[in-house]
């Protein structure tokens, strides 16, 4: 079972992640960020991994540090559940539409964190999240969970939806990559026979 805990506790965030690689995209999120919520639940339902998320953060000083803690915990446990990402496909991309907008997301699980960032939002929050902080919350994933991630919005009017399109392509790309590959026959997809490095 590809599955991970993560407990971090710090004087800024205390956080539990649990995620299940192969579930049916259950989620429980509770970061006190409404919106980021919803964000990390669309992650959890389209991407078919269940995520237990519950955070108690410093809040009174603002949202920084919840929103990097969540990403940086989230993407641990990926990492950690995906072991030695042994048969998996590795790759994953997807378009993204919702309603007038389309984002494009492809990423690699390679163990060289990476992320290409082509996205603006012409709001500064959404519900009470910092949109400053969504890109920040993308760096940090790819970051802690070793992928290399490009994300593009090709058209899009609507903050709420250029927002969403980019967490649902993102969930539906992920998808594809933590899959296992019943032809690569428990093979780690890399020449190198690593991926990192």
């Amino acid at each position: 079972m590809r599955t991970a805990r993560i407990e971090r506790k710090t004087h800024e965030t205390d956080i539990l992640v649990e995620v299940k690689l192969d579930g049916t995209g259950h989620y429980a999120v509770s970061t006190g960020i409404g919106f980021l919520d919803h964000m990390i639940e669309q992650f959890s339902r389209h991407s078919l991994i269940d995520i237990e998320c519950r955070i108690v953060g410093d809040l009174h000083v603002d949202q920084h540090h919840t929103t990097e803690d969540s990403a940086i915990a989230i993407g641990q446990a990926i990492d950690k559940a995906l072991g030695d990402k042994a048969g998996i496909g590795r790759y994953g991309s997807a378009y993204s539409p919702m309603d007038e907008t389309l984002a494009r997301v492809a990423l690699d699980i390679s163990g060289r964190p990476y992320l290409v960032w082509k996205a603006k939002f012409t709001q500064e929050k959404l519900g009470e999240l910092d949109t400053e902080l969504i890109e920040h919350w993308f760096h940090s994933i790819a970051q802690a969970a070793g992928i290399t991630l490009h994300v593009e919005v090709l058209y899009g009017q609507n903050n709420h939806h250029v927002c969403e399109a980019i967490y649902k392509g993102f969930a539906r790309a992920m998808r594809s990559a933590v899959e296992p590959d019943a032809r690569k026959a428990g093979a780690i997809p890399s020449t190198k026979g690593q991926l990192g490095g």
